[in-house]
């Protein structure tokens, strides 16, 4: 797995993180009742060895509030698997709005989970950023809106940030955000592909 981005009081180093880190459990919306249900790969699956698998592993969605359960699968194609793209305030597997999101800047700040949370407030709190040289594009930080970025807006994006921790506490239909309902604001101009034999090969492809 991917490890994790180094920290110190005021400064953060960017080693080269990416969201998929991330995608191992991703909270949403429950497609049945509303409340907070949970992504995560289907149970009985070995590790991944690498944080962009998790992209290709089988998931499932249940909500321990209704019970309610749903499953997906990568499409095969050919001697590849297709699978999600990460990014958005839509859950990548179901198309789900994510349950940690909230207005904040005007615009839509999101998290996958608590970890993810946090993660983006080290990054925001730093004083100074630094990035590493190996593919920094590829980067969680590298990707961040610009508004998430800048100085003025620090602040807001920190209490921003706050909100969600708290929302990841709550699971009630009647505590969803105002800000979780569908937008389909997800661009899914991408897919990206797995060769099966090969675990170490994901392309991105156009």
């Amino acid at each position: 797995m991917d490890s994790a981005a180094g920290t110190e009081p005021d400064r953060h180093y960017d080693t080269g993180t990416r969201l998929a880190r991330f995608a191992g459990r991703i909270l949403v919306v429950c497609p049945s009742c509303g409340g907070r249900a949970a992504v995560v790969p289907r149970p009985g699956l070995p590790a991944p060895n690498y944080s962009t698998e998790l992209q290709f592993q089988p998931r499932r969605l249940a909500c321990g509030g209704c019970g309610a359960v749903a499953g997906w699968e990568p499409e095969v194609r050919g001697a590849g698997l297709v699978g999600a793209v990460l990014g958005g305030s839509e859950d990548p597997f179901f198309g789900q709005p994510l349950w940690l999101q909230t207005r904040c800047a005007g615009e839509i700040l999101w998290a996958y989970n608590e970890e993810h949370a946090a993660e983006l407030s080290a990054y925001v709190c730093a004083g100074l950023r630094e990035r590493s040289a190996e593919r920094p594009t590829m980067s969680l930080y590298a990707r961040l809106p610009s508004w998430m970025k800048r100085a003025d807006n620090r602040s807001a994006v920190l209490a921003g940030l706050e909100t969600l921790q708290a929302l990841a506490t709550r699971s009630a239909p009647a505590e969803r955000s105002d800000a979780a309902y569908e937008r389909g604001d997800r661009s899914r101009a991408r897919s990206s592909m797995y060769f099966r034999g090969r675990p170490d090969e994901v392309r991105s492809l156009l």
